[in-house]
């Protein structure tokens, strides 16, 4: 048996903490940490509690595995929740995942961190049910929108699932349930769509900009209209259409194709679009030779969003299409995707041109619009009538 290393209980200050100046402060809430000197090497380790009474039990159980004594494992559910949220982090940029969404779980988990803190929990094994439901009590307000409701609480179940597979809790705690209130799929018809791209002139060149020159007009009016014809017929997002590549238009065997990475899922996308719509983006002029519409300064967020309230929203409004719940740019993207699917072609080829991860999916948001499935469904309905409805009908006929 090997003789047992002097172990130190040290804490990492958080940056605001008051008493950073001394490592060995017991009672803040900053995680705690271990020191040991053993070959002549100096080794650290988490204590994966903020504790320090925590901390002392944890390094009774260290020094056992160190001199080589036979132990009981240490409880799963005593990790901490922040050194937790980091590794499920770490694995996520292994995984691949587009750093809009890392900042995005980052910021999501971090608000679960904080709010267990405030409430004197530090580890996974003291979040219950009850934990969660005050949790999510002023969610409605934060979010109001359902589906931004239920997909958060699916990223915060993931987090746990995660959790219960690397052994630190034995199952996920139960969450409240949230109700969804979902909006039916609404394409955009031909006299629709017609109608917003006439409202471009309309818009372009509004009371607002009274003194605007034609060729100022004429430059803003085809980068608009290149815009919802970009999003119309190759299914892009409204961001991912704004960063839109020039090198992702690519034109061979006389077919003009749209490649390019979807931001948000990282999925690779590739759709043809006609050749007229291509041959009016390549016309277009942008000061960043590199894009179609964006300067490739600034966030991916603020094009969107000064896009959306200086031409798409106004754009829709103008042309007497009402929102009724639906993102307006999305609808454009539903457009192609429920043309698609009427006209036969299958969920999961539209599934791959829309970039989407999985089919569940597309399958969520566009099922009602799969012509084969809704063929069946008829067909299943008229079997159900009765077969002598047209006797019925001709004798009841020649009875008056």
């Amino acid at each position: 048996m090997s003789a047992t290393p002097t172990i130190t209980i040290f804490v990492r200050h958080s940056a605001n903490c008051k008493y950073r100046g001394d490592e060995f402060y017991r009672r803040c809430n900053c995680r705690k940490h271990f020191r040991w000197f053993a070959k002549g090497n100096q080794h650290r380790r988490t204590a994966n509690t903020r504790s320090w009474s925590e901390a002392e039990e944890n390094k009774r159980e260290l020094a056992d595995q160190l001199s080589g004594r036979v132990v009981e494992a240490v409880a799963a559910a005593e990790r901490d929740i922040g050194s937790a949220v980091d590794v499920f982090i770490a694995e996520k940029r292994v995984e691949g995942l587009t750093s809009d969404l890392i900042k995005k779980y980052t910021l999501w988990l971090g608000r679960l961190v904080s709010f267990c803190e405030g409430h004197g929990v530090y580890t996974l094994r003291a979040i219950d049910r009850e934990l969660l439901i005050a949790f999510c009590a002023n969610w409605e307000t934060l979010y109001p929108s359902s589906m931004t409701r239920s997909k958060l609480l699916e990223r915060y179940k993931s987090f746990l699932r995660f959790c219960v597979e690397a052994g630190w809790l034995a199952s996920v705690p139960k969450w409240p349930k949230i109700q969804t209130e979902t909006t039916p799929t609404m394409p955009l018809t031909m006299s629709e769509y017609n109608r917003l791209l006439d409202a471009v002139y309309a818009v372009v060149r509004s009371p607002e900009n009274p003194t605007m020159d034609n060729q100022t007009y004429k430059f803003w009016a085809s980068r608009v209209q290149g815009l919802f014809q970009l999003m119309r017929w190759s299914g892009l997002s409204i961001q991912d259409a704004l960063t839109f590549r020039r090198d992702g238009l690519i034109h061979h065997d006389d077919k003009y194709r749209v490649v390019t990475q979807r931001t948000k899922t990282g999925t690779d996308v590739s759709v043809v679009i006609p050749p007229l719509v291509a041959e009016e983006l390549l016309a277009l002029s942008n000061d960043n030779t590199a894009f179609f519409f964006w300067s490739g300064v600034g966030s991916k967020k603020s094009i969107c969003s000064n896009w959306g309230k200086r031409f798409i929203v106004p754009c829709f409004e103008a042309a007497g299409i009402p929102r009724n719940g639906h993102m307006l740019a999305h609808r454009l993207r539903d457009t192609f995707a429920c043309e698609l699917l009427t006209a036969g072609v299958g969920l999961e080829d539209v599934s791959k041109l829309l970039g989407h991860k999985s089919i569940r999916t597309t399958e969520k948001s566009y099922a009602p619009w799969v012509r084969g499935r809704q063929d069946r469904l008829d067909e299943l309905v008229m079997q159900t009538w009765p077969k002598s409805n047209k006797k019925e009908r001709a004798g009841r006929k020649k009875a008056t």
